[in-house]
């Protein structure tokens, strides 16, 4: 079963449970909401992340991971992963995404992160509209991590997990300053990846590093 979004205001008081009081309302026990980082980059993997919050669950400063500082979202990472009923986090590659595509891709790390919940699920509430085809009963919610605790939870393990990985990349690989732009076509990111091409965690299968390999074919 898949509710859709129906009609949510979207309100200045910040995320809040009332969507996981209404799945409980309807009989739902373990809600566990979704969210992802990294579907537009041109680097690095897509990572879904899968929050239980307790009821009543609320946390100064919870919202949309990208309107979050990098400060204050560690902060977040660490009192969410010590608070959250369960919570898990799913990775989907470099090489995965150009071989199923993102939201293919998306769609299993999500499942991975599902997996990882060390309590079942038995709905969930999943940003935006990608929708999915889980086994479990779940609802699509536009603008989800700015209405549901749970989802903006997830908002923050995803962005803030897979921030850390472009970090690591850039330890390996520091020509392409992944821990600025971490992946993401910034005119700093398409210059580098004209200068030196692609490195090994660059997505083949999107626009400008397929046209960035092409032209160096026909250069060489």
């Amino acid at each position: 079963m898949t509710f859709t979004n129906e009609a949510i205001g979207l309100g200045s008081v910040g995320p809040t449970c009332d969507l996981e009081e209404e799945a409980r309302a309807r009989g739902y026990r373990q809600v566990a909401g979704l969210d992802e980082a990294g579907r537009g980059p041109l680097a690095g993997p897509v990572v879904g992340a899968a929050v239980i919050v307790p009821r009543r669950f609320s946390l100064r400063s919870l919202d949309d991971s990208k309107k979050v500082s990098p400060t204050e979202r560690e902060a977040l990472f660490s009192v969410i992963t010590e608070s959250a009923t369960a919570w898990g986090i799913g990775v989907a590659s470099e090489a995965e995404i150009d071989s199923l595509n993102v939201l293919r891709a998306t769609r299993l790390a999500w499942q991975r992160a599902i997996n990882q919940l060390r309590i079942p699920p038995d709905f969930l509430l999943i940003d935006g509209h990608l929708g999915a085809d889980f086994f479990i009963p779940h609802r699509s919610v536009i603008h989800g991590d700015r209405l549901s605790a749970s989802i903006a939870a997830a908002s923050i393990l995803a962005k803030v997990f897979r921030d850390r990985m472009m970090c690591e990349y850039h330890q390996r690989d520091p020509r392409y300053r992944f821990h600025i732009h971490k992946g993401y076509p910034t005119p700093e990111h398409l210059r580098l990846l004209r200068r030196f091409g692609p490195s090994p965690v660059h997505r083949r299968s999107f626009g400008p590093v397929r046209h960035c390999l092409a032209t160096r074919q026909e250069d060489a």
